[in-house]
């Protein structure tokens, strides 16, 4: 726990701090939630610090941020939006007047106004929460697409370049630090066998098919705030990798978040299966709000959930060999465990392919129809 009354002196609070308390289900950074006594009136604050373990250099991220997040706010107060300030993360100033800040141990902090009467879910209970949550992803890459300046940081640098996530998987195995490869000879060979899988994306935007635009990259469910009345999608939250990227990641990723039948990390994999309902939901409310996709983009939306959730699996896989240095877990095998539970998502998507493919070809149809 870190001493909260300290932090709150490096930002310009405009308010007294009272108590803070550890927040959210976060693997990466350490979040916490603060109330603050303003002026008699109770209100509340989020401070993260930035894992600069994971992210190396968090003043270019914050950067990123601030652009992105100024820019969403200027364009939803020229639309005339009642709630502008609800509808994105705001970063409260430094006392420099920076969107970050130091504190002596050399650690960078933020810190955003907390957003009322919304939370994420770590679990969808419903179709219509995924389409909440896929209308608001969509809805962030379109107030990003026209962010003026320079080309947005890469914040780590091929997050989502699938063939580099399997050249560094081979690259654990190799040198394998912990003595963990033999463990897993089972995964290792998974993924080799579909190794091929891995260059689909990256081989399409490398060839200018596939067009970079400015996404989340990290789209899981509970990266969305839904109103707690009314179950609309609020705000879209942890901006850390939103930098230059391909709209499938997003869309994929929520796939792989949403529509698997079980938890990211549970074991009774016998019974994993997909939602189907969830992916058409996913599908209809990403390709209402994101709906400036072109064809090869729209000709890989049934596939890039498996994509994304082979990714994911490797990354785990990667992480368990390395020694758990990225993710955070709660017991020794739960990376592994991780991994295990992506790669038999994995198997049911490619089972269940020509379902995922017929359940597009009808949603943009539909979309055809009503435009």
């Amino acid at each position: 726990m870190h001493d909260l009354s300290v932090i709150s002196g490096l930002f310009d609070m405009r308010a007294d701090f009272v108590h803070a308390h550890p927040y959210g289900s976060g693997h990466i950074n350490d979040t916490y939630c603060a109330w603050y006594d303003a002026a008699g009136q109770r209100i509340r604050y989020i401070h993260q610090r930035i894992n600069h373990q994971v992210f190396a250099n968090p003043v270019a991220l914050m950067e990123n941020v601030a652009r992105v997040t100024s820019h969403a706010l200027h364009l939803l107060r020229e639309q005339g939006h009642p709630e502008a300030h609800r509808r994105t993360l705001t970063c409260i100033p430094a006392r420099d007047g920076k969107p970050y800040a130091h504190d002596a141990d050399g650690n960078v902090w933020r810190t955003y106004p907390f957003i009322e009467r919304a939370r994420g879910h770590d679990v969808l209970e419903s179709p219509a929460q995924a389409y909440q949550a896929a209308l608001a992803f969509g809805g962030f890459q379109k107030l990003a697409a026209g962010l003026p300046g320079a080309r947005l940081h890469e914040t780590i640098a091929n997050f989502h370049h699938t063939r580099k996530r399997y050249e560094a998987l081979m690259r654990a195995v190799e040198i394998d630090n912990h003595g963990r490869a033999g463990e897993v000879g089972e995964e290792i060979d998974f993924v080799r066998s579909r190794e091929a899988d891995c260059s689909i994306l990256v081989d399409q935007i490398a060839a200018g098919e596939i067009p970079e635009r400015v996404t989340h990259n990290d789209t899981k469910l509970n990266n969305v705030l839904l109103d707690d009345v009314t179950a609309e999608g609020v705000c879209v939250i942890d901006l850390d990798t939103t930098m230059p990227g391909c709209a499938l990641y997003d869309f994929g990723d929520m796939v792989r978040s949403a529509v698997p039948k079980l938890a990211e990390d549970a074991t009774d994999l016998e019974s994993m299966d997909l939602r189907f309902d969830m992916f058409r939901a996913l599908l209809s409310g990403f390709t209402r709000s994101a709906d400036f996709l072109n064809q090869a983009e729209k000709n890989h939306l049934a596939c890039a959930g498996k994509l994304l959730t082979l990714e994911c699996g490797i990354r785990f896989l990667t992480d368990y060999i390395n020694g758990d240095v990225y993710f955070k877990i709660k017991r020794p095998s739960q990376n592994i465990d991780r991994c295990r539970n992506q790669f038999a998502a994995v198997k049911v998507m490619e089972n269940r392919m020509s379902e995922l493919e017929d359940i597009v070809e009808s949603c943009l149809q539909e979309n055809k129809q009503l435009s």
